[in-house]
């Protein structure tokens, strides 16, 4: 007998019905079981094992846009239930909600930061309504996890109620960005701990390569000479200089508008409860978090977003900018600089056998690419904003948490499978420096400009040595020239103490002038 034909599922339910009957073949009968949930525009079928529910529904059936779920950002699942933990207690303290409820709450808020449960926030990244979704998917889930928790069915609202409980004293317009900041500070504290120990990896590779001679270049033309430690040491010097940068960000994203709910006015909101929530989650998180002093204006305010991805679109620019450098100096082996080795990490072209491309600091250029096109991203969006909300938060939240996250991991990875095996090629250095004639702008002071030009071009043509070009010529001893010539002076690792000469020399004719004029 044939098959009965089948119609594909069309409703968010049907789908992840469908998706969970082939994943649990195992259980069928619990696969195809459903409750029902009603909200204002209707009912609709929930899977019996969703902890989420109809609001959740709905936006799943709304926004199939970026086939990423809100949980691919861990921080914010976490920042979010803290957001509606420290409510809860507030709630629970002023009077608001019941210590039974209350305790569920907190029970499932609990649970959920340990975790579990991620898997049930399901919206997409990519939503409409301001981060409405993303608020309701968590009310839902919380309250779900209290009740069954509980040991009630999921779905008994009569009980614990997602909005009415959950969500009492709040909007989404003040518990989202709230969580977007909390959020976007866990993220930020991260990074900032894989940027610390990538500069110090530069650093440790500057001291490394301390008394390595090499020739220095300004627009890619060969200039004086410097050692490959100071080269790395500047690396490093600029690294702490974005990482400065990015920690003075960290205290300004603690401001919050809990309380402020709808537009700022604290409207459903008992007045003790502004101060109430922000004390406990200064608890919860260890954050001094401090209330805006104007929450309608705090509201609809995307400020402090756009001055976290500046400064990370600067850091990725500068990160970007060294490991162009790493590319060019380790560029070869044969007809490039191949100045510095990196550490081969895999094939690297699938017809030319032996050849290894430099794919950590590649990847990394992609990573700074990404987010200095997520800081237009965020840039247009915070100028989107109209009146007292910003409607497009969610594509800031989005933008930022994974500019954070692909920077942390590629620090990481530039750390440990690059800079830490980078290696110098002292044969390729010595050569190139002994041969270069940006070493005669050592002597310029004492021989002046225009014959150390022509020693210079003189040197270009004959390939011959500086300073034995310079001894023919009558303007200085061996012994005077090799000690000017002396890798420390040429790196400025010894600073020139003694008289120079030609500017002595200069100085007593301007004297004599004087003299005679008189």
């Amino acid at each position: 007998m044939e098959n009965a034909p089948t119609t594909a599922p069309t409703t968010a339910a049907e789908r992840l019905a469908a998706q969970t009957s082939a994943e649990t073949a195992a259980q069928p009968s619990t696969a195809t079981r459903f409750r029902t949930e009603t909200d204002s525009l209707g009912s609709v079928d929930i899977p019996f094992d969703a902890f989420w529910g109809v609001h959740t529904a709905r936006a799943l059936e709304n926004f199939p846009i970026s086939r990423r779920p809100i949980s691919v950002y861990p921080d914010l699942i976490d920042a979010l239930v803290i957001v509606k933990q420290a409510a809860a207690r507030a709630n629970v303290d002023i009077g608001v909600l019941s210590a039974e409820k209350g305790a569920m709450i907190d029970a499932a808020c609990e649970a959920i930061r340990q975790g579990e449960y991620h898997d049930q926030f399901v919206v997409g990244v990519i939503q409409g309504g301001a981060g409405t979704s993303t608020n309701m998917n968590t009310n839902e889930v919380i309250a779900n996890v209290a009740l069954q928790l509980a040991g009630e069915e999921k779905g008994r609202y009569d009980l614990l109620h997602p909005l009415d409980d959950v969500n009492r004293s709040q909007s989404t317009n003040d518990t989202y960005p709230t969580a977007v900041k909390l959020a976007l500070c866990f993220s930020l504290k991260r990074l900032l701990v894989e940027h610390a120990l990538m500069r110090d990896s530069f650093a440790a590779k500057g001291k490394e390569f301390v008394g390595v001679l090499k020739v220095g270049r300004t627009q890619l033309q060969d200039a004086v000479p410097m050692t490959l430690g100071q080269e790395f040491h500047g690396f490093a010097t600029t690294l702490t200089e974005d990482l400065d940068r990015l920690e003075e960000t960290v205290p300004l994203l603690w401001e919050i508008n809990l309380g402020a709910t709808a537009i700022g006015t604290g409207i459903t909101a008992d007045p003790r409860y502004v101060e109430s929530v922000r004390a406990h989650l200064s608890a919860l998180t260890g954050y001094e978090h401090i209330t805006a002093a104007d929450l309608i204006e705090a509201t609809s305010d995307a400020g402090v977003f756009m001055q976290l991805s500046g400064i990370l679109k600067r850091s990725a620019i500068k990160l970007s900018k060294i490991c162009n450098d790493l590319r060019l100096l380790s560029s070869g082996p044969q007809a490039g600089f191949g100045e510095i080795n990196l550490p081969p990490r895999q094939a690297g072209s699938s017809i030319m056998p032996g050849k290894v491309n430099p794919v950590i600091p590649e990847v990394v250029n992609q990573i700074a690419f990404s987010v200095a096109g997520a800081d237009l991203t965020v840039t247009m969006a915070a100028e989107g904003g109209q009146l007292q909300l910003n409607a497009f938060e969610p594509v800031i939240a989005h933008s930022l948490l994974q500019s954070l996250a692909w920077m942390r991991q590629g620090c990481r990875t530039l750390r440990i499978n690059c800079i830490d095996g980078i290696t110098a090629n002292h044969e390729r250095l010595d050569a190139m420096v002994a041969s270069s004639v940006g070493v005669v702008t050592a002597l310029t002071p004492y021989i002046g400009y225009s014959a150390a030009s022509s020693l210079a071009h003189a040197a270009l043509l004959t390939k011959r040595n500086i300073a034995d070009l310079v001894v023919e010529a009558g303007l200085m001893d061996r012994e005077r020239v090799l000690k000017l010539l002396s890798p420390a002076r040429l790196t400025g690792l010894e600073p020139v103490t003694d008289v120079i000469q030609v500017i002595a020399q200069a100085e007593a004719e301007a004297e004599a002038s004087k003299t005679d004029d008189r």
